[in-house]
């Protein structure tokens, strides 16, 4: 009861004072000015303009950007807490990343590029033909996108303002979330990719400023780095907080390698197996082929500033374990009865969650350690992380619907009506959100970041294989790669099920496990990244098989689309259909290899038309047209017939410019390598220190 008591007083200290509304009001007010002005002073006429920033993105935004769009409030709830509750192991995620980011850029990008695609599924179509494997991807995509990136975000923003501002009550959460959805659609609905690259950046210095303030107050409240690590493992609630399990051991218990990234093989968390090839297959998943996340580096202006802004978001994951894991393990140390707390009757009347409070622990250092003023600074870092993940993620769903299958559902749409479906299926989005928050708010669980790498090792792998597979192994053909994806798709759908499918009694309830002995060694006894491993090489040897029992994809197709031919300036002909019965109906085109669908490197290489909606004779629009004209981006005026001809060029010389925009000026070409090279120096450093 006073521990119960304690926590209500602090709930009530915690309510925030005026000069907190301030700082939020003057953050909402200065991001949504950037957001309108970079929309607004953007071409986003053009399919380029709006979905890559008409490719002329420096690598700084670039860079910040891809830092911003994966540091979202998950990270702060989700990655803190999974410090509190174990130590620096999920650092490991973080650190794999600065690797994987470097691959990014030299690997991917350069052959993304010279394709001239807007989306990865579309890169999948060009690579093999057919439809089939681009639209399975985009479904896929925008069902992960909802039930896994946006629901853990607006999740973890709905502890963070609750636990900040004292909500109670599911009226408070709900009119909080709408806000930040409604402002994030703003953004993303009037500006584009280069409104959410832009605020990206501004709330990527947001972030690290508020963040390491917090860190410093942290560290100094319990004595510094060596005293936290000592104090550390003696965090343990009270008695009366704590629970035991079946084996009569705390559910508070920190593990003894908690300090540790390489643990022992079957250790229960992240053995150093699943660390090395696990985390790397989900990682290659994430950073190359997942469109959150490559749509940003395709806006650069250049190469060079693709891979500048990859390896400044490399030297930006050294961050995570410094502001937001030992932040979090600080914070069970200065208030272990409430992070700590392992009774599931006294943590679900803390945090709301029978599996315990780990998850507040970012909260509590912001709510009892910063004083009137940074408090709402704080709260501006948390609502800057959410708003910049979520406007990310609308973006680049809203890219997926309409380049992958809005365009199969209406034969040759024009400019306008692409644009304007983009922003509509946005609100469709932040509709099934809203619709989404109850399931959100009734699966409370443990450790939020530790879930979302359950279901990415479930559905990522066969993903991974056929992506490695599509750059390194021209032999692989369209069957090949489709069957590998059904294959791994239902092996993950059936451990899902497994994981998933019944509900364990939390630590400390005294009620043993349902599951019947034959699962609990299926699951219990493979880690879901050793599972990942698994699956990724079923997959990989189902696509293989199937590609060697099929008709190989001749070298023609293949120009600009492998690693090995992304230089070349060979004509490519375009696979029209490649999974019909016939083999010999893979009708094919000599088209141009970046026509208006398929590259926007024109837009940045060299003008070679006029934007179309400029030889239209554009009259005196109603009022309401106008003004959703003006909200869409679509440029409204009056003038006269403007017959001027498009700039026809061959596709020889068209091939030959796809493959010099991946050229780099050589000063620039060694400044990056350089610094690639110091990136993964010190990124060894990091994993020999801690490993």
């Amino acid at each position: 009861m006073e521990a119960m008591n304690a926590v209500s007083k602090e709930a009530e200290s915690s309510s925030l004072e005026w000069p907190d509304y301030v700082v939020i009001a003057v953050y909402f007010i200065g991001i949504l000015g950037v957001g309108l002005w970079s929309g607004r002073s953007n071409k986003q006429d053009s399919i380029s303009g709006y979905f890559l920033a008409s490719r002329n993105m420096h690598w700084i935004p670039v860079g910040a950007s891809l830092f911003a769009s994966n540091i979202g409030s998950g990270h702060f709830v989700g990655l803190s807490g999974s410090g509190a509750a174990s130590g620096i192991g999920n650092a490991a995620f973080e650190l794999n990343a600065m690797f994987i980011l470097i691959l990014l850029g030299y690997v991917f990008v350069p052959v993304y590029m010279a394709s001239g695609v807007y989306t990865m599924p579309e890169y999948l179509r060009l690579r093999f033909g057919g439809q089939r494997i681009r639209v399975y991807l985009s479904v896929l995509a925008l069902l992960l996108y909802v039930f896994t990136k946006i629901s853990a975000d607006l999740f973890s923003g709905a502890i963070f303002i609750q636990q900040a501002m004292g909500l109670e009550g599911d009226a408070g959460i709900y009119i909080s979330i709408l806000i930040l959805l409604a402002i994030a659609a703003l953004f993303t609905i009037t500006g584009g990719l280069t409104a959410v690259i832009w605020t990206d950046f501004v709330q990527t210095i947001i972030m690290l400023i508020g963040s390491f303030i917090l860190m410093g107050m942290a560290f100094n409240e319990v004595g510094g780095y060596n005293e936290l690590i000592h104090k550390f493992f003696k965090a343990y609630p009270n008695e009366n907080q704590t629970a035991y399990d079946l084996n009569n051991r705390s559910c508070a218990n920190i593990p003894a390698d908690a300090m540790h990234l390489f643990k022992n093989i079957k250790s229960p968390e992240l053995p150093w197996t699943g660390v090395v090839f696990g985390v790397t297959i989900s990682s290659i998943w994430y950073w190359c082929s997942d469109q959150v996340i490559v749509q940003r580096t395709l806006a650069a202006k250049t190469m060079s500033h693709a891979k500048g802004g990859c390896i400044m978001a490399s030297f930006l994951k050294i961050l995570p374990l410094f502001i937001i894991i030992f932040p979090g393990m600080a914070s069970r140390v200065l208030y272990t009865d409430t992070v700590a707390c392992a009774d599931p009757a006294v943590c679900e009347k803390v945090c709301g969650s029978q599996a315990g409070c780990t998850n507040i622990a970012y909260a509590e250092l912001v709510i009892n350690l910063l004083p009137t003023g940074l408090t709402g600074l704080m709260l501006s870092v948390m609502l800057a992380a959410l708003m910049s993940s979520l406007t990310s993620i609308f973006n680049s769903s809203s890219t997926i619907f309409t380049m992958d299958i809005w365009t199969r559902i209406r034969k040759n749409p024009s400019d306008i009506e692409l644009l304007i479906v983009g922003r509509l299926f946005v609100l469709v989005l932040v509709a099934v959100s809203i619709l989404w928050i109850p399931v959100i708010q009734a699966s409370q669980g443990g450790q939020l970041f530790v879930y979302i790498q359950n279901i990415t090792s479930y559905l990522a792998p066969p993903v991974c294989a056929v992506y490695l597979l599509a750059f390194f192994v021209p032999r692989t053909t369209e069957q090949g790669a489709f069957w590998g994806l059904m294959v791994g798709l239902i092996i993950g759908l059936i451990r899902f099920g497994l994981e998933f499918g019944y509900a364990i009694p939390a630590c400390g309830t005294g009620l043993p496990d349902p599951r019947p002995e034959i699962i609990k060694k299926i699951v219990g006894n493979v880690h879901y990244l050793h599972f990942g491993c698994i699956l990724f090489v079923i997959s990989l040897v189902t696509a293989i098989l199937v590609s060697l029992i099929t008709e190989p994809i001749d070298e023609k197709y293949l120009y600009r689309l492998t690693f090995w031919t992304r230089h070349s300036s060979k004509i490519r002909l375009e696979l029209k259909d490649s999974n019909k019965s016939d083999s010999t109906s893979n009708l094919v085109t000599a088209v141009a290899e970046a026509d208006s669908s398929a590259t926007a490197s024109n837009d940045s290489a060299a003008n070679f038309a006029t934007d179309p909606t400029s030889n239209n004779l554009t009259v005196n629009l109603p009022v309401w047209r106008r003004a959703v004209n003006c909200l869409c981006g679509v440029q409204t005026q009056k003038a006269e017939v403007q017959n001027v001809p498009k700039a026809i060029i061959d596709p020889q010389e068209e091939a030959i410019l796809a493959s010099e925009f991946i050229k780099e000026d050589p000063k620039w070409y060694k400044f990056v390598n350089t610094n690639a090279i110091i990136v993964m120096s010190v990124s060894a450093f990091m994993w020999a220190w801690y490993a």
